[in-house]
């Protein structure tokens, strides 16, 4: 669908959104084909553990603590509240989380990684100033963390085969809008287009 303008350079990190089991099938938040789009999501992180950093999305303990509308959303997603859910589904699937560490893990509650500060706090800190992205979902916590980087001024570079959804169709018109009209600030690639131009280690 894309190409890279050039390679990630030797600040480049492999971001990757929430690939944790609470979206496995047959867990509460299944999203389908994730294990479609995990060989991908492996292959960046091997490639390159200790540029990695996973984001986890951690649920609040009750539906009480949640605030404004997030609390209508755990009304309707009680199931998923930490006091409900099993503990051994907010963490990464298996293939991942062998690779932490060097890999990073942040969590945070909201949608956009960036929201409570610590993701960014992390990337300060190592320097980065480019994002190959993967996980899910494609048209929500990547959507609205893809808009958060692209504000702060990161280069942002799409895995196209390393995202996942529960929505093929709305899978599809987010990859539509990231190439289309975020042409300059968003570059979406293959993996193997990515691996091949990233340097070992970064």
């Amino acid at each position: 669908m894309g190409q890279l303008l050039s390679p990630p350079g030797p600040h480049a990190v492999h971001l990757c959104i929430d690939m944790q089991r609470l979206f496995e099938p047959a867990a509460p938040w299944a999203t389908p084909w994730m294990s479609r789009v995990l060989p991908c999501i492996v292959a960046l992180a091997q490639h390159a553990p200790e540029c990695t950093v996973f984001t986890r999305f951690i649920p609040p303990r009750s539906k009480h603590e949640a605030r404004g509308i997030w609390r209508a959303y755990y009304e309707k997603w009680e199931c998923v509240t930490r006091e409900r859910l099993d503990p051994g589904l907010i963490e990464l699937v298996p293939p991942l989380a062998v690779h932490v560490p060097p890999a990073a893990v942040v969590d945070r509650q909201t949608y956009n990684a960036f929201g409570n500060g610590r993701l960014q706090a992390h990337l300060d800190a190592h320097g980065v100033d480019t994002l190959i992205v993967s996980g899910g979902e494609t048209d929500v916590c990547v959507l609205a963390t893809v808009l958060a980087a692209i504000d702060i001024g990161y280069r942002v570079i799409i895995a196209e085969d390393a995202l996942c959804s529960s929505s093929d169709q709305s899978h599809d018109a987010l990859l539509q809008l990231y190439t289309e009209r975020f042409s300059i600030q968003i570059e979406v690639a293959a993996t193997e287009d990515i691996l091949g131009i990233w340097g070992a280690g970064g």
